[in-house]
């Protein structure tokens, strides 16, 4: 009797008769010999079927096989001959569960990206994008552990929220029975009540923002991890950020070489991301900006290029602390030695990957909070249930958010964000 297994335990069964179930990924054949390449989810299997291993009208079937047909092969578990440490399957038996209609439509030649994106659902069959998804779960995978491993609860935040928090320009509005109601852009402010409730929280869940921008960092629809922590000042704040990325780093090291080497990642680039991470001020950045003959002056945004000229000088990711408050949101704390700054964190990631973290303390002074938003232009009103927050206990605290896709990007090595989620949701793509 063969045992049922799959291609990532063929390992364990050398000398033994088992059945593979899945889909023909790619066949070589000569006179007496059928090589065919069998997916299953797990990995990727080499099948050998010998005209004497089977009968004749299996051998013959094998003729027929195109990729992507469904099917079920027996066989026994071999050591291959030229490459050490990875086995083989020699076919006994073979079954066809389900045949294509027609020629699967992602060939080995090159597609466009258009091409490639309108056939998403099939794109993801591919060696690379199957590598980038299991990247990504085991990033995924980490963030959870690392935050339930040091005390946190997970607060799910709404979907729809009330009131647009920092204007509705980048917002997703719909009709909420008759109400306006906005897709979330983040779980901050809900974290902030939750933090008061559990001390040290987190929600993990989908983000939306309408920009209208096309850039290789951003996305319509994404996914964020946010935590939230009383108590906690900048300090800790990015203590905290530095903390999860180099976990996150060492875990997928740890559990993903085969799928780095599948996307030709330069796994020392990411052996270097340790503890110290580099710390300079925005006034600091500005001045590695101006020495680099950048334009940029003290009160101006830090974009996407100033980004990758700061963090090249890097071999880790770089903290880049106390921007101006002028641009900053409502609900950053100002630094109480610089009338200037905010109490605020970018992570900016090496490589020209730019922020993937942004974070800070945040204002726990109901008069100022109050003033703030008012100078930003947002309706008291729909804020009552913040102001809360604090009128009944309030406390200082701080946190900040990542964004999944940049961070599998990152250490992935993608050129695109749009690579880094399953069915990427953009300024002119709405499907699959």
């Amino acid at each position: 009797m063969s045992t049922l297994v799959s291609v990532a335990e063929l390992g364990a069964h050398v000398g033994g008769e088992v059945t593979l179930r899945g889909w023909l990924y790619n066949k070589r054949s000569g006179k007496n010999v059928h090589f065919l390449e069998v997916r299953d989810g797990s990995g990727t299997a080499q099948i050998v079927v010998g005209a004497g291993d089977v009968p004749k009208e299996t051998f013959a079937a094998c003729d027929a096989l195109t990729q992507e047909t469904s099917l079920t092969v027996t066989g026994t578990v071999h050591a291959h001959p030229k490459r050490p440490g990875v086995v083989e399957v020699h076919g006994t038996g073979l079954t066809v569960v389900g045949r294509p209609t027609g020629e699967f439509p992602i060939s080995p030649k090159d597609h466009g990206t258009d091409f490639l994106m309108d056939h998403r659902h099939l794109w993801l069959r591919s060696k690379r994008q199957h590598a980038i998804l299991r990247v990504r779960h085991t990033i995924i995978k980490a963030v959870r552990d690392f935050f339930d491993g040091r005390g946190f609860t997970l607060v799910d935040a709404p979907i729809f929220t009330p009131n647009a928090c920092e204007g509705t320009s980048t917002l997703f509005e719909t009709d909420y029975h008759g109400d306006p109601a906005y897709l979330t852009q983040s779980g901050q402010l809900y974290m902030e009540a939750a933090a008061a409730a559990v001390g040290k929280a987190y929600c993990f869940g989908p983000t939306f923002r309408a920009e209208k921008s096309k850039t290789r960092r951003h996305l319509a629809e994404f996914w964020m991890v946010e935590p939230e922590v009383a108590y906690m000042d900048l300090a800790g704040d990015m203590e905290l950020a530095e903390d999860m990325l180099v976990f996150i780093v060492e875990r997928v090291l740890a559990e993903r070489r085969p799928e780095l080497a599948v996307l030709e990642r330069d796994v020392t680039k990411l052996e270097s991301v340790k503890k110290p991470f580099p710390r300079i001020t925005y006034e600091e950045a500005i001045a590695v900006l101006a020495r680099a003959g950048n334009p940029a002056k003290y009160g101006d945004d830090i974009g996407g290029d100033e980004e990758t000229l700061i963090s090249s000088a890097y071999d880790r990711p770089v903290m880049v602390h106390r921007y101006p408050r002028e641009i900053k949101a409502f609900y950053m704390k100002g630094d109480p030695d610089d009338e200037r700054a905010a109490l605020c964190v970018d992570v900016l990631a090496p490589e020209g990957y730019g922020e993937i973290i942004g974070g800070g303390q945040r204002e726990d002074d109901l008069e100022i909070l109050t003033r703030k938003i008012t100078e930003h232009r947002l309706p008291l009103e729909a804020f009552q249930w913040y102001f809360d927050l604090r009128r009944y206990g309030t406390f200082p605290h701080a946190g900040f958010g990542m964004g999944i896709e940049r961070c599998v990007a990152w250490i992935c090595k993608l050129p695109h964000v749009r690579e880094t989620i399953p069915f990427p949701r953009m300024l002119n793509r709405l499907s699959p």
